[in-house]
């Protein structure tokens, strides 16, 4: 069954990154999983929370926020701040994006330093929860690079890649990377969440107004699987090629990166 944007039922849609797209971060990327585009900054702090200090708990923190800018989806998403709060799905992605990145992060080596995540889409098409983890894993290694390079850290906090993709079972069958048509029409939605060493942290997956069976779990572990490790491939070349100086601040490669479609 062709799907609607003519990819096979386990390929990935087109992944792209633009590194320091937020010069004041200690680290960003703008990531896109086709036409899903977010951008995931990480800034780190020489603070830890107060309860930590209240509490006398060793090593550094994590956190992560996320939110859709008004103008990611078609009609006019209002912001948080206008309705004084959070949306709750707001809030449970962000958690997810904690939690991921705490699971691969060793707080002790970070030190008395806050690790802050912001995760802003700037357009959506489907899995921008799992876009978002997969950027943050790269904006946090570069940022804790940077700080290794400037003797800040004496060891490396992160101590795997974490990346996430989504899977679902759309007209009866297996499909990767869900665009949101497929996602709004899917049988059954997954999340996947996976280190490079091949290891679950965490896992969401529901019917929608059905149920699935072991086969077909089984099927979307595998598919998801696959889509993890081609990620965590390409995770890896970015954060190599922030290295090299002068990576991005070319803004020919940010005009033609916004004009694909």
């Amino acid at each position: 069954m062709p799907r609607i944007d003519g990819r096979s039922a386990d390929q990935l849609r087109p992944v792209e990154f633009v590194l320091d797209i937020a010069p004041h971060a200690t680290a960003s990327v703008l990531i896109a999983f086709g036409n899903t585009r977010v951008i995931c900054a990480a800034t780190i702090q020489e603070e830890v929370p107060r309860w930590m200090k209240m509490q006398n708990v060793p090593g550094g923190w994590l956190t992560a926020e996320y939110s859709m800018l008004p103008y990611s989806t078609l009609d006019r998403k209002e912001r948080d701040s206008s309705k004084g709060r959070p949306d709750g799905r707001s809030i449970e992605i962000q958690r997810l994006i904690g939690r991921s990145l705490r699971a691969v992060v060793d707080l002790k080596k970070l030190g008395q330093r806050t690790l802050s995540i912001d995760c802003d889409v700037l357009q959506a098409d489907g899995g921008t929860r799992t876009a978002s983890i997969t950027g943050a894993c790269i904006a946090s290694a570069i940022a804790f690079n940077r700080l290794l390079e400037k003797g800040k850290l004496t060891q490396q906090p992160l101590t795997r890649n974490v990346a996430a993709i989504s899977v679902g079972i759309y007209k009866g069958e297996t499909l990767l990377d869900l665009c949101y048509e497929e996602d709004r029409d899917a049988d059954v939605d997954a999340n996947l969440v996976l280190t490079d060493t091949g290891d679950f942290v965490e896992i969401q997956a529901s019917g929608e107004e059905a149920t699935f069976t072991q086969a077909q779990l089984d099927s979307m572990l595998m598919s998801g699987r696959k889509g993890i490790t081609e990620l965590c491939s390409l995770q890896q070349q970015a954060i190599a090629s922030a290295m090299k100086p002068a990576q991005i601040k070319d803004l020919q490669k940010l005009a033609n990166f916004f004009g694909k479609k």
